[in-house]
């Protein structure tokens, strides 16, 4: 475990990779010992410089909750990280690519809550109790630890990799089957992945009750107006400029987002 000054030095190197669009090595190796507590305090570290700096919190997402993302990343367990205002990214305006390190998206149903969530006690049924609506969802990941070499300790860390969301409209939780909506992420008349709701934990309200628990630990708390997004249905995909990306859903919708 490491200590408090560590873990605000370990928060500043990513801060500033960040910034820079420059990536660092991993974390593991400048910081022997760090453990998944010391990763979310640091994650918890520059996620309360934001809010400082007059970000807000927009909702959380959880990653590595497929066991196809586990292998493609090297890990075995799910991680969480904060989905701030300032990361939301709308479908009509192009993103532009260069102002990340290495970026990828992912194809997620997201759920917007209509009711805070409860914490440690949080169960897949509570989580559709509190389900306003389940969205069409592309999250941008990126990591700014060099060449994506990271552990669960690094990711957790750098804010699960989270670096950007957009939504579609979607519907109320009761009209769709949770556990078996396909997906499909094209690009142009190219297929790039396909999967299906399942491949989140068996069931993405299960990834969400899980979230809700294991925050509840941080004091961090899953709100009402929040949107969560519970984990990849597909593989990830590497962004390059020019590129447009569609998720589409069946029985939900499509996002798209175009990159420049």
């Amino acid at each position: 475990m490491l200590t408090d000054r560590r873990r605000h030095e370990a928060a500043e190197l990513l801060r500033s990779a960040e910034q820079h669009v420059a990536p660092i090595a991993p974390l593991t190796d400048a910081f022997p010992g760090i453990d998944t507590e010391d990763a979310y305090e640091i994650q918890l570290v520059n996620i309360r410089h934001r809010l400082a700096a007059g970000a807000e919190v927009r909702g959380h997402k959880v990653g590595l909750s497929s066991p196809v993302m586990q292998r493609m990343m090297g890990v075995d367990e799910p991680d969480y990280g904060h989905l701030l205002d300032d990361m939301e990214l709308r479908p009509e305006v192009p993103v532009r690519a260069a102002r990340y390190c290495s970026p990828r998206v992912e194809v997620e149903v997201g759920f917007v809550l209509g009711d805070d969530l409860p914490g440690e006690t949080c169960t897949p049924a509570d989580v559709l109790a509190a389900t306003e609506r389940v969205v069409p969802a592309l999250e941008l990941i990126d990591s700014r630890i060099r060449d994506w070499r990271i552990t669960i300790a690094d990711t957790i860390a750098d804010n699960a990799s989270s670096a950007g969301y957009a939504i579609g409209e979607g519907r109320e939780p009761r009209e769709l089957d949770l556990t078996a909506i396909d997906a499909r992420l094209t690009s142009g008349a190219e297929l790039l992945a396909e999967g299906r709701s399942d491949a989140v934990l068996g069931d993405p309200a299960r990834s969400v009750a899980w979230l809700a628990r294991t925050v509840a630990r941080f004091g961090v708390p899953l709100k009402k107006g929040h949107l969560v997004l519970p984990g990849s249905c597909t593989r990830a995909v590497d962004v390059a400029a020019g590129a447009t990306f569609t998720a589409e859903f069946t029985g939900l919708g499509s996002v798209s987002l175009s990159f420049i």
